[in-house]
């Protein structure tokens, strides 16, 4: 099948382009406000995007112009950070309780009955379940421009200036047991998913770059 995005003639009963970038981790952005106020949300646009130094993003809908901007946002860009805490199979319940308080001014993660634990470099507290949390410094927000209103986006970027990995889900050989860990993801219409197997796929090396490397060995 084909279809042009701005005509949305794909013929389906539900617009599948979301199901076909798959799977897309859920950020669950940890943030406080200017008055302390700890905020607990969800994001399933979201992914690290590069990685000297680290720099991971999240995107979500709402407009300040409007008065919808979420309140993460807000936090972020305001404090000037937030943490960027992994989101599991194990902890689901309780990312759906975050994503379902609406209400301003209400502490998601005590609403959602999860324990807290301290930051190094940053305010907000971290998600004690959670088995990876990344400290971040706020770097810059992108303005995505919708359709419609409640389409517009907010690409916010932050630099990862602190790692927490829980020790339990280090192997011996020093690597991270991520079917362990089962990270949540994100697929099209109500789907998710989680990592429960992991293989590996050797790096292919051009031959030119392995006789550069010879010649010069």
């Amino acid at each position: 099948m084909y279809y042009e995005i701005a005509r949305n003639d794909h013929g389906l009963p539900f617009n599948p382009l979301k199901a076909c970038v798959v799977p897309r981790p859920i950020a669950w952005i940890s943030t406080t406000s200017r008055t302390g106020v700890v905020n607990l949300a969800p994001f399933s646009f979201a992914n690290i995007i590069s990685n000297d130094p680290p720099y991971v993003c999240f995107s979500c809908t709402g407009n300040v112009l409007d008065g919808n901007a979420k309140d993460t946002v807000v936090n972020a860009e305001e404090t000037g950070e937030f943490v960027y805490n992994m989101a599991t199979y194990d902890l689901r319940d309780a990312v759906v309780k975050t994503a379902s308080v609406v209400e301003r001014g209400v502490d998601e993660m005590a609403a959602a009955g999860l324990e807290s634990l301290p930051s190094r470099l940053v305010k907000p507290p971290r998600v004690a379940a959670s088995p990876v949390q990344l400290e971040c410094k706020y770097w810059q927000t992108i303005d995505l421009p919708g359709r419609r209103p409640e389409f517009h986006h907010k690409l916010v970027i932050g630099e990862v200036v602190a790692c927490h990995i829980k020790d339990e889900y280090i192997t011996p050989e020093g690597m991270l047991d991520t079917a362990k860990m089962r990270p949540l993801s994100r697929l099209g219409y109500r789907d998710y998913t989680s990592v429960e197997s992991v293989f590996e796929i050797e790096t292919w090396v051009p031959e030119r770059s392995l006789a550069s490397k010879r010649n010069t060995g």
